[in-house]
């Protein structure tokens, strides 16, 4: 089920996301707030399991305080859960499938099974193929060992439905033409500058007022502002620029309607309001280069494309640069929905597919899913137990039974009668039914693989590792002191 946040601000965040849930949860205990971190963690390294890896963490607690009862020094119970977190990545890394990152279809289902437990999963046809062609294009499928996820751009449109929401070829602004002075809209053979100066008057740093007597003097203010504009725009003219985009400026106006008329009358497309965060992949995309001066304006520091014109699409109107030269390793998806809330989310449902994604990139392997690799997980490490001495063999036993609470819960959330299930999946895995897992759609146990239901390797992987870690470190604390 999803969770309604409203926050300090009155805003209304929706969402199943555990990270994004976490992180909006007004959390006082220091304990409970190394959870939270946890959730954040698992987000970075993987980008998905963040609910599971918080679920994960407090059975291994809950398994803990038993061992805490019958004694075990918390020492002890920290080296063992260390020990057994080691044999369970050995027993994932030994059931994982090899990938490879050209083979389509198994990235397909990866994606599809993120997104299947999402708000947006009724999308995941049109969403999945969106998310693996845009990991595809910014990545070299047998070089890169890592996607930096800030090279694919998400822009969000109000209007249409999720199904409407598409991968497109070249740079998508979420900025649009500047029309007010008559500028043009559509620009073909394109030269794009990108500046982080003003086209206004220069102001001073300080407030100060200037009192003018003669209509003269201000007759000879306006002028030195008009010839001071001119100049401006005519050295971004003279070094063949067609395509202006200008950084949104906090402390002063970043145009008039003085340097648009010129610009209009010069025929440049004007695109203001360029935010700072966007600069390094408008750079990488078109690759043209930030500005800072009118002075170190020069024809090698601009971009070239085809086209750029701002289209009407669903509603709303876009800038689109197509046919770009040179253009870097970036991908832009248009994103639509009905209002934000359904567009926040689906940024986050596809944020997480995409690392997903990543993470194959990283890792390149799978595992099953529908908590088939946790039951195998903990039956391994139950007959292991039996071969350990001492506190390990307990401690490795109390750690198959916390590991078991991911089928558990699927059981749960999906209607289904967990001790029934569990014991079930439990029976098929002795009897060598490695990719048997729970069917959420059918409320049976199936085979994963046949399915189609995989998840990276990376993920259950990151989940149990960094799960033990914090543990382990809540186990080696015995209390709880207030500073001054």
């Amino acid at each position: 089920m999803d969770k309604m946040i409203e926050t300090g601000k009155k805003e209304v965040v929706i969402s199943n996301d555990g990270a994004t849930i976490l992180k909006h949860m007004s959390v006082l205990h220091p304990a409970a707030r190394m959870l939270v971190d946890l959730s954040a963690a698992q987000d970075v390294e993987a980008g998905d399991g963040t609910t599971s890896v918080v679920v994960l963490a407090g059975s291994l607690l809950a398994g803990a305080e038993k061992l805490l009862k019958k004694g075990i020094h918390p020492t002890q119970i920290a080296e063992g859960f260390q020990s057994a977190a080691v044999e369970a990545v050995k027993i994932l890394e030994g059931i994982s499938i090899p990938v490879n990152l050209e083979d389509r279809e198994f990235l397909l289902k990866s994606a599809t099974t993120s997104l299947s437990s999402k708000v947006v999963a009724q999308y995941s046809s049109v969403l999945a193929p969106i998310v693996v062609d845009s990991v595809l294009r910014v990545v070299g499928a047998t070089t890169d060992s890592n996607v930096d996820l800030n090279d694919i751009r998400i822009v969000k449109k109000i209007g249409g439905t999720i199904d409407d929401t598409e991968l497109v070829s070249g740079v998508v602004l979420n900025q649009t033409a500047i029309t007010s002075a008559g500028g043009p809209t559509r620009i073909e053979k394109a030269k794009i500058g990108l500046i982080q100066f003003q086209l206004s008057p220069p102001k001073p740093d300080m407030d100060n007022q200037v009192v003018v007597n003669d209509y003269r003097q201000m007759d000879r203010i306006l002028k030195e502002e008009r010839n001071y504009l001119l100049n401006l725009v005519k050295k971004i003219k003279k070094a063949g620029c067609n395509v202006l985009l200008i950084q949104k400026s906090i402390l002063r106006d970043a145009v008039n309607s003085l340097s648009l008329h010129f610009l209009a009358k010069l025929k440049i497309m004007a695109i203001k309001e360029v935010e700072r965060d966007e600069i390094e992949f408008i750079c990488k995309a078109t690759g043209c280069k930030p500005i800072a001066d009118i002075d170190s304006f020069a024809e090698d520091k601009l971009g070239t494309a085809d086209l750029v014109e701002e289209v009407d699409s669903n509603g709303s109107r876009i800038v689109q640069i197509s046919g770009i030269k040179g253009a870097g390793k970036t991908a832009s998806i248009i994103m639509r929905g009905a209002n934000q809330y359904v567009l926040d989310e689906a940024e986050r449902s596809i944020h997480d597919a995409l690392c997903v994604i990543r993470c194959l990139v990283k890792k390149r392997a799978l595992v099953v899913g529908g908590g088939a690799p946790e039951i195998e997980v903990s039956q391994r490490l139950a007959e292991l137990a039996k071969s350990q001495t001492g506190f390990q063999s307990i401690c490795f036993q109390a750690f198959a039974e916390a590991v078991e609470v991911i089928p558990t819960t699927l059981a749960e959330n999906c209607g289904l009668s967990p001790i029934s299930i569990v014991t079930d999946l439990r029976n098929r895995h002795a009897n060598g039914e490695k990719s048997a897992g729970i069917n959420v759609r059918k409320g049976t146990i199936s085979d994963m693989l046949r399915e189609n239901v995989v998840q990276p390797l990376l993920v259950s992987t990151s989940a149990i590792e960094l799960s033990t870690e914090t543990v382990r470190m809540l186990m080696k604390i015995d209390d709880i002191l207030a500073s001054r």
